[in-house]
């Protein structure tokens, strides 16, 4: 089997739900020497969106979705451990992230947060759906160096402004950085809100995030905002997209 036919089996296990064969192509695509975050991109990733597509366009209903679901999350139980093995540690600084008030989609921003920690990153997930006032106070509490949004919905990404506006009101934003990313979201949309990055995939979100905080430990500030960063071609399609399967 090739491995463009190897990465359409692993979509098709996630379209149909079949968390039992996912994890098996994600096991084979480990013994045959394929890189982890490859398999999830090229593979995993593009059956979540399709399912993400078709659930938007009602063509699929919640069962089906949380079905495949559970099969992505049962190829990335396999695939993540080893995608932390990936990247030599070194401190970059600390992370908050969550999926946005209103969304519960999490897949992408879990691949994003394992990276963010294979690459040095301490890294603190504060899951699904985390309400606005409840991420500024743990913002608050935990004083982290890049606060970090993900939403699926065109209708949740708004909170991502949101919480902005809320640092803002407090006289806390220029103490962060702040990114964000998922289907919705966009290095535009990034701007509009405030941000200072946009992540399109899990490598671009990581590389980001090291520009960023190298940025912040020169200039002892937060970074430029988000019209100083350019877009650069996406290398991994598919994650902050914190995302299109998140």
């Amino acid at each position: 089997m090739s491995h463009v036919e190897l990465f359409e089996k692993m979509a098709n296990s996630i379209i149909v739900g079949d968390a039992e064969t996912s994890a098996a192509l994600a096991h084979h695509s480990l013994e045959i020497g394929i890189p982890p975050l490859e398999a999830i991109d090229d593979g995993f990733v593009k059956g979540i969106r399709i399912v993400g597509d078709r659930f938007g366009a009602g063509e699929l209903f919640l069962p089906e979705l949380v079905m495949s679901a559970e099969a992505m999350k049962a190829a990335l139980a396999i695939l993540e451990p080893e995608l932390a093995k990936g990247a030599a540690r070194e401190s970059q600084g600390s992370v908050l992230a969550c999926t946005v008030q209103g969304d519960i989609h999490d897949i992408g921003k879990r691949i994003v947060c394992t990276m963010l920690s294979a690459n040095g990153f301490t890294v603190v997930d504060l899951g699904v759906n985390c309400k606005n006032d409840r991420f500024l106070e743990e913002i608050k509490t935990r004083k982290p160096d890049i606060v970090a949004m993900s939403a699926l919905l065109t209708t949740t990404a708004p909170n991502q402004g949101k919480v902005i506006k809320l640092l803002e009101k407090e006289g806390l934003r220029k103490n962060f950085v702040v990114m964000v990313g998922g289907a919705p979201t966009s290095l535009q949309w990034s701007k509009d809100i405030g941000a200072d990055g946009y992540g399109e995939n899990a490598t671009e979100a990581v590389r980001r995030a090291k520009e960023l905080m190298a940025e912040k430990r020169s200039a002892g500030a937060r970074p430029g905002s988000a019209e100083a960063i350019s877009a650069s071609p996406a290398d991994a399609p598919g994650a902050m997209q914190l995302a299109a399967e998140s």
